[in-house]
Order: C-alpha cells, then structure tokens, then sequence
C-alpha cells in the first residue's frame, strides 16, 4: 500500500510534466497558449484561497452571531482552499480536478439529512445551544 501511495505521489507531477510537454511543443504545438494558462490557473488559485478565508470569516460570524455553529462553511471553505491549491500546481490535470471539485453540488443538503435524522428521533436543539430530547439506559 505504501508503494501505491508512493508511486502516485511520485507519478502525479511526472504525468503532469508530461501533458503540457505534449501540449506545449507537439505539431500543433501552442507553448504560447499553455504558459498563459498556466500563469492564469496560479492567478485563480491564489484568489480563490484569499476568497476561502473571506468568506469563511463572514459565514462562521454571521452563524455565530445567530447562536450556531456553521460545518457547511468550514467544508464549503476546505474545498475551496482545495481547490485553489490544485490550480496553483502547474498542470491541466490538476486544474481539472480543481474545477470537478468546485462544481461538486455538496453543500447544505448533506446536512439537512442529518438535521432531518435527528428530528425523526425526536433531538431537538433550543436557541440556546441546549440539545432537548429523552433518555433512557436498556440493559
């Protein structure tokens, strides 16, 4: 397993190395077009992780403020920052799965199943934090 693991790591950037290389100086080689996209992937990554911490800031207070604390939004911010890093790494392979992975539609819908599966059991939280519900031990 360590060498899989290994091997992918090692791979990944040799795969990556070798797509532009293709790209960049094949008959229709268009080395001018995959510097700027490179150039442009970095620029957007960059911005997008500036963006991640922004957002994540004003979601976390704005739940707070409302008493709660917000998971969606430190999710939401991790996939961003993800995201952001894998456009920062030269590659189109990267920037693909950078962009796969900001289209993922997962935001607040996984948590509603899980708001939706706690009410069922009759777990209600206050306003105040307080979880209300009933207990008992069975032996």
């Amino acid at each position: 397993m360590r060498w899989l693991i290994l091997g992918i790591l090692m791979g990944f950037p040799v795969l990556e190395g070798t797509v532009i290389y293709n790209l960049a100086s094949g008959p229709n080689g268009h080395g001018g077009w995959v510097l700027a996209w490179l150039v442009f992937a970095a620029a957007a990554g960059v911005v997008l992780i500036k963006e991640a911490r922004f957002s994540l800031v004003t979601r976390l207070g704005a739940a707070l403020a409302q008493g709660r604390f917000s998971l969606a939004a430190i999710i939401d911010s991790f996939r961003t920052v993800l995201a952001g890093l894998l456009l920062i790494f030269p590659g189109i392979i990267s920037d693909v799965m950078a962009l796969m992975l900001l289209l993922l539609p997962v935001r607040e819908p996984a948590f509603e199943s899980a708001r939706a599966a706690r009410a069922q059991r009759g777990v209600r939280m206050g306003a105040d934090g307080i979880i209300e519900g009933e207990f008992r031990r069975e032996r």
